[in-house]
């Protein structure tokens, strides 16, 4: 098949596959046998693993199927060790079945021992590693809680953990970058507390130095709707999220292109993006504060902040 009937029958812009045409190499897929133990040592819950398998890999794929897990996984792999933002292939119709549902957990899996091997080579520890690829299931979870609205923005997102581009130190990921700064993600894992953020901020500080000495990082920096100024109209003083707030130094605030900071936090907060405001729950301060603030006609920000490593 040519890349146009590739397109045609994945239902894609013929452009979003010739891309990946080419023969670059790429990475076999584990083991079916090995698949339960190794999604459940990516944090991969009951229900996401048995999706998986029942989708996995085999003959009976369409070849346009076979060959796009095979090119995406090729241009992953082709670029370890990067940590730009990547987006691997075309965004499936997900309702097809599990199979296209998944094409890009599968791809992930492929190169696991990929970057496992890259983490070895560079002395990173595997609790290390093991922590940092665990982020496929708890994005797995947030996707099925989200009634699969949150699934296609994160085809580039997991691109960075397995080209050894992101690491979890603790209670933040921490992103390898081309400058002199660290940008810090915040996952759905815990109470942001001041505790918490400065012990992942110690085990970074020690990180980099020791296992990429070749990258001289002097900050710490964060883009996050958390940084929005505005979040103070709302939250008290001792809050978390204001005492995050408060390690940084904003950069001039510029819109952000491609990114609706209202659309951000309505999936962070709430892991909905199409429930009408009027009945999101209310139970918290933050909650109640992200939609008064949008019933009342505003917008959240998503702002850019950095402070000296």
């Amino acid at each position: 098949m040519d890349v146009d009937e590739i397109a045609a029958r994945l239902g894609v812009p013929v452009e979003d596959v010739q891309r990946l045409a080419g023969d670059l190499p790429s990475a076999p897929m584990p083991a079916k046998a090995d698949a339960p133990a190794l999604l459940d040592r990516l944090g991969v819950l009951p229900d996401d693993a048995a999706e998986i398998l029942a989708g996995w890999p085999s003959d009976e794929w369409p070849p346009e199927l076979r060959w796009l897990r095979d090119r995406v996984t090729a241009l992953v792999r082709a670029d370890l060790g990067g940590h730009e933002w990547l987006v691997p292939g075309p965004e499936l119709d997900r309702d097809r079945g599990p199979a296209w549902r998944h094409l890009y957990v599968y791809a992930y899996l492929a190169l696991v021992d990929t970057v496992l091997a890259y983490h070895r080579d560079h002395g990173v520890p595997g609790d290390v590693s093991w922590a940092t690829l665990a982020d496929l299931g708890r994005n797995l979870a947030i996707d099925r809680r989200m009634h699969r609205e949150g699934w296609p923005v994160m085809r580039a997102w997991l691109t960075l953990h397995v080209r050894g581009g992101l690491y979890q130190l603790g209670r933040l990921q921490h992103h390898r970058g081309d400058g002199t700064a660290i940008s810090l993600h915040i996952p759905e894992s815990g109470p942001l507390s001041p505790a918490a953020i400065t012990d992942s901020l110690d085990r970074a500080r020690a990180f980099f130095p020791r296992h990429f000495p070749g990258e001289p990082y002097t900050e710490f920096a964060c883009g996050s709707w958390l940084l929005d100024p505005q979040l103070r109209e709302y939250l008290p003083e001792d809050s978390n999220i204001v005492r995050f707030q408060r390690r940084f130094a904003l950069e001039p605030y510029v819109e952000p292109e491609g990114l609706d900071a209202d659309t951000e936090v309505l999936r962070f907060v709430f892991r909905s993006l199409t429930t009408p405001l009027d009945r999101l729950p209310r139970d918290t301060v933050l909650q109640r504060a992200v939609i008064d603030h949008l019933r009342a006609g505003r917008h959240w920000r998503w702002c850019r902040g950095r402070f000296p490593m």
